[in-house]
């Protein structure tokens, strides 16, 4: 095994050997077909790749310090690293074909949406000019605009007071003082 690493060699704290207990191993019964022969091959080879896992987590463990220490020395954050993840997180997100059926999906809701609404708007407007063709609505209108040019024809004639409720336009109110 090649250890290209700065801290090959060293353990780490939370890394613990974890050897074959040959006693309980070899209280078990063996499998039946296996001759002791083979049996033995076998624990040797179980012992041997025991101990390569064991290599390998030693391995492991030096490479996450030494990069650790890099960013360290980079001044890349946790913070930083969380984004990216994030990042890279949501591009994955964007490119699944899940992702790709729903924002379909919405889309053709919205475009639906947009449809009805136009719909309706075009309805309502339609109504709204019929109700304005009415013969109520014309009522109602001209009534208003008398009312109208009653209130606001006096003004328009230069006189600050309302047309008397008896027709007598000669004199004006009264001046009273407020309270």
């Amino acid at each position: 095994i090649n250890l290209n690493s700065p801290n090959k060699g060293l353990l780490s704290d939370s890394m613990t050997d974890v050897p074959v207990d040959t006693a309980v191993a070899a209280q078990t019964p063996a499998v039946e077909g296996l001759t002791e022969a083979e049996e033995e091959e076998l624990r040797a080879e179980l012992a041997k790749v025991e101990e390569e896992i064991v290599t390998l987590r030693q391995v492991l463990a030096a490479k996450e310090r030494h990069c650790g220490e890099l960013k360290r020395k980079l001044g890349l954050s946790a913070l930083e690293g969380l984004k990216q993840n994030l990042s890279r997180s949501w591009r994955d997100v964007q490119v699944s074909t899940a992702y790709k059926k729903t924002q379909e999906t919405f889309s053709q809701a919205g475009q639906k949406t947009s449809a009805a609404l136009s719909t309706v708007g075009s309805a309502i407007s339609r109504k709204l000019g019929d109700m304005r063709n009415s013969a109520t609505f014309k009522s109602f209108e001209d009534r208003v605009g008398t009312i109208k040019s009653k209130v606001v024809g006096g003004r328009e004639n230069g006189s600050d007071h309302l047309p008397s409720p008896t027709g007598s336009d000669d004199k004006p109110l009264p001046d009273h003082t407020p309270f």
